[in-house]
């Protein structure tokens, strides 16, 4: 699988990154382990979870994911193969809560979570630690310096802002700038081939999509990049509907074209999405959840999939 660079110091990840959301969740530990394994078989490296996957669901904790794959580490000796990523800042503060309990990213708060992490993933570092929101009730500085105490400490190789918008990832870095501490090098927003209506508010809590401000960004930062999360819209391309938000004209287009390459190309419409996704000028990583070893073949296929230039004008031209 094809790797780009990321970060400062050029860490090299998988061109698809493997959300491990429902990992030891939704998928048992048999099949999660089956879908990791094949993962490594097949080159990617880039594995992403968080530290509240998956409290929403009956019995959840928030536990569940990480607790999978410090198991997995443990079973197969594998995190040495990694580029691990977790995120803190959207656990609830208090066993029941939910994401209006969202814990603080206070400097106290980030420290602890990264060691609670840690301890259920059974590592002692991970390579990307993300703050999973922009808590705007804690003072910026404190934030980043949380984060910069990772770094330092050796718990994290370098750290990403997930659900914040462009100029907010700016702000921090120059925080981190003024303060010589670690600055965000990656950013993680919702972003896939269709668009959500303008100022329409996504149903998914906390979900902040990708605008083109924050694409122009990831371009012009050396090492930066953008994981795009929920790249295939949860399964809506081939066989959930569309939530109301892409109720307007453009999906109807863009799926038209969309069915046209995939017909040329002889691909799935989730294919051409990722190849779609893949081939951005500005470094864009698909981050994929599947729940079957199928699935990642399909999805490893759809990044190593090249558009030609006239197919991708097609989909870009789309309206």
């Amino acid at each position: 699988m094809e790797r780009i660079a990321l970060g400062p110091d050029g860490i090299g990840v998988s061109r698809l990154c493997l959300g491990a959301m429902a990992l030891g969740g939704v998928q048992d530990e048999a099949e999660s382990f089956a879908i990791l394994d094949r993962f490594i078989e097949l080159g990617g490296n880039f594995i992403d979870t968080a530290n509240c996957y998956m409290f929403w669901i009956d019995g959840g904790t928030g536990d569940e994911s990480e607790l999978l794959l410090g198991r997995w580490f443990a079973a197969r000796g594998t995190r040495d193969q990694v580029v691990l990523a977790t995120k803190a800042g959207r656990r609830p503060a208090f066993p029941g809560g939910g994401l209006e309990h969202s814990e603080p990213l206070t400097r106290a708060r980030i420290t602890a979570a990264l060691d609670e992490s840690l301890e259920r993933l059974g590592t002692d570092r991970v390579d990307l630690f993300w703050s999973h929101r922009d808590d705007r009730d804690t003072p910026l500085e404190e934030t980043v310096a949380g984060f910069d105490d990772a770094v330092r400490a050796g718990k994290a190789r370098m750290v990403g802002a997930s659900n914040h918008t462009a100029w907010r990832v700016e702000r921090a870095r120059n925080v981190a700038a003024a303060a010589g501490a670690a600055a965000y090098t990656a950013m993680q927003n919702r972003y896939s081939y269709l668009k959500p209506r303008p100022d329409a508010v996504l149903p998914e809590g906390g979900h902040v999509h990708a605008a083109p401000t924050d694409l122009d960004f990831v371009s012009s930062v050396p090492g930066m990049a953008l994981l795009a999360y929920s790249s295939l819209l949860s399964g809506a391309y081939v066989k959930k509907p569309l939530g109301e938000h892409y109720a307007h004209p453009g999906t109807e287009a863009r799926l038209r074209v969309l069915d046209e390459v995939a017909a040329e190309t002889g691909a799935t419409r989730n294919q051409v999405v990722l190849a779609w996704l893949a081939g951005h000028r500005a470094p864009v990583i698909p981050l994929v959840g599947v729940s079957s070893v199928a699935q990642l073949e399909e999805a490893a296929a759809g990044v190593a999939l090249k558009l030609d230039a006239e197919q991708r004008r097609r989909l870009n031209d789309a309206a």
